[in-house]
């Protein structure tokens, strides 16, 4: 047995969870926020056999779009001095980090 901790975007969120799901996927979901751009993420931790972890993967793929993202950003050692105005800078975001790990045990109560 094999944990799948995976990070989604918040906007591919439903389109995830709703396929997996149609797939007979069961999983939990925890909110959580990215480090650079701190928007809101979604973490899923499922529980998968190990001849269903490719299924898991093409499912999580084909339903996470990473994209492009303006944002302003200032030198991390300045302030922000009067009128100046960062630059904007393209950014990917979205996609899917996915972790897999052997389970040593499972146990359902």
């Amino acid at each position: 047995m094999k944990l799948v901790v995976c990070v989604v975007h918040n906007r591919d969120r439903n389109r995830v969870t709703d396929e997996m799901v149609k797939s007979g996927f069961k999983f939990t979901i925890i909110g959580s926020s990215g480090g650079f751009l701190r928007e809101g993420n979604t973490t899923i931790l499922v529980g998968v056999e190990e001849h269903d972890l490719e299924k898991l993967k093409s499912v999580i793929q084909e339903n996470c779009e990473q994209r492009e993202q303006m944002v302003n950003v200032a030198p991390f050692d300045s302030g922000a001095p009067g009128g100046l105005l960062p630059n904007p800078v393209r950014v990917p975001v979205g996609g899917a980090v996915m972790f897999v790990m052997d389970v040593e045990q499972y146990c359902r109560f």
